[in-house]
């Protein structure tokens, strides 16, 4: 469970992975406000941002895939491998939208969402 844990934490922080990306090293950041300057942002910046707007709607479906699959006491080492192949498709997709690959997103991000579906499954 303690696996579980920590890989629920890595899922909480991964979109701030792609503000991190989004932010860092930009011409005139406005801390005080941040989103209007996102706003204006292109090229990868803007991908960045997109992809943390994603992970931030993809996590309550995965959380409630994780608690389901608990709940009705699937095997814990099963879900939290599962959770591990999320998230490392979530960082594959973050890759393929820097990357300007919306094809080869699209197939991670599907992959991703197989993972969740997986794991709500896996209690039953």
């Amino acid at each position: 469970m303690k696996t579980i844990a920590w890989l629920m934490l890595a899922a909480a922080l991964l979109p701030f992975v792609s503000t991190i990306v989004a932010k860092a090293g930009g011409s005139r950041f406005d801390n005080n406000d941040p989103r209007a300057w996102l706003s204006r942002q292109e090229g990868w910046r803007a991908r960045a941002n997109a992809a943390q707007a994603n992970t931030f709607e993809a996590l309550p479906f995965f959380f409630a895939a994780v608690l389901f699959a608990l709940y009705n006491q699937a095997p814990a080492a099963h879900v939290a491998t599962l959770m591990a192949c999320w998230l490392g498709t979530r960082l594959g997709y973050l890759a393929m939208y820097l990357a300007n690959w919306g094809a080869l997103r699209s197939l991670v991000w599907t992959a991703g969402m197989g993972f969740v579906i997986a794991i709500l499954f896996a209690g039953l």
